[in-house]
C-alpha cells in the first residue's frame, strides 16, 4: 500500500519573468519500508522534488498525498504542524543548533511536540545509543566530527517517530568511512523498523545501497528501477 502518492507534480520558478521549470509532471508512489534514491545530475530537480514531498515547498501544480491527506492543500501553519508530526529530515549541512548539545538537539523536536522532559531525555538517549554515539549526549555539535553530527541529525529525524525520512545529499560532506557507517546505520533502521527512507543523491555509495532508483532528467522521471532486496 502506498504511503506517498505524487500526482502530476510541477514546480515553476520566476513564472512572471523567465519561467524555470524545475519539476515537470512527476507521478510516483512510495510504499512503507522503501529505501529509495532519487538520482540525476545537479539541477535535475532532485532537491526541489524532495522539498515538495516534505512540504517545505509548494507545488505550482499537482498533489502530494500522504496517507490519504493532500498536503498541497494545507496552509503554511498546517504544513508546519504536519511536518513536525509526520516527516523526518536529514540535510547535507546537518542543520544542528550549535548552542545545544547532541541530546538537546534531538530533544528539541519532541519539545515542540509537547512531550514531557523525561520522555524527551529518555528517547534522546535511546536514539543516540541506536546511532552508535550514546556517549556524546552532552557534547555540542562543534566538538563532533562530520559523521557524528550527521548521526545526531538522523537521530533527530527519528525522534518524532515520523512516517518517513527525507535525506537530501546526506553524505555530501562526509569521508568514505563516515559515509559507509552512516549508510549501514540507516539501512539497519530501515530493515529493523521498516522506516521509509527517500534520498536525493548523486553519491554512488548511496546508489549502491538503494533498493529503488528513480532518475530525474530536466525535472522529469526518466527511469524507475526496483532492485531485489539486498
Amino acid at each position: 500500500m502506498s504511503i506517498i502518492k505524487i500526482e502530476n507534480l510541477h514546480k515553476v520558478y520566476n513564472e512572471t519573468v523567465v519561467p524555470v521549470h524545475a519539476v515537470r509532471g512527476i507521478n510516483l508512489a512510495f510504499e512503507q519500508g522503501e529505501f529509495t534514491a532519487i538520482v540525476g545530475p545537479s539541477g535535475c530537480g532532485k532537491t526541489t522534488f524532495l522539498n515538495m514531498v516534505g512540504g517545505l515547498d509548494k507545488p505550482s501544480e499537482g498533489n502530494v498525498i500522504i496517507d490519504g491527506k493532500n498536503i498541497s492543500d494545507l496552509s503554511s501553519r498546517q504544513l508546519i504542524d504536519y511536518r513536525l508530526q509526520n516527516i523526518g529530515f536529514v540535510f547535507q549541512s546537518y542543520n544542528l543548533i550549535p548552542v545545544l548539545s547532541a541530546g538537546e538537539n534531538i530533544a528539541f523536536i519532541m519539545e515542540l511536540q509537547g512531550k514531557s522532559k523525561k520522555e524527551r531525555s529518555d528517547r534522546a538517549k535511546e536514539l543516540l545509543e541506536q546511532v552508535g554515539i550514546g556517549e556524546k549526549f552532552d557534547v555540542r555539535p562543534g566538538q563532533l566530527s562530520g559523521g557524528q553530527q550527521q548521526r545526531v541529525a538522523v537521530a533527530r529525524a527519528l525522534a518524532s517517530k515520523p512516517k518517513f525520512i527525507l535525506a537530501d545529499e546526506p553524505t555530501a560532506n562526509l569521508d568514505s568511512k563516515a559515509t559507509e557507517d552512516l549508510l549501514d546505520m540507516m539501512a539497519e533502521m530501515n530493515r529493523k523498523y521498516k522506516i521509509t527512507f527517500i534520498f536525493s543523491s548523486h553519491d554512488q555509495r548511496v546508489i549502491n545501497r538503494a533498493r529503488r532508483l528513480i532518475t530525474l532528467t530536466d525535472g522529469q522521471v526518466t527511469e524507475d528501477i526496483r532492485m531485489d532486496k539486498r
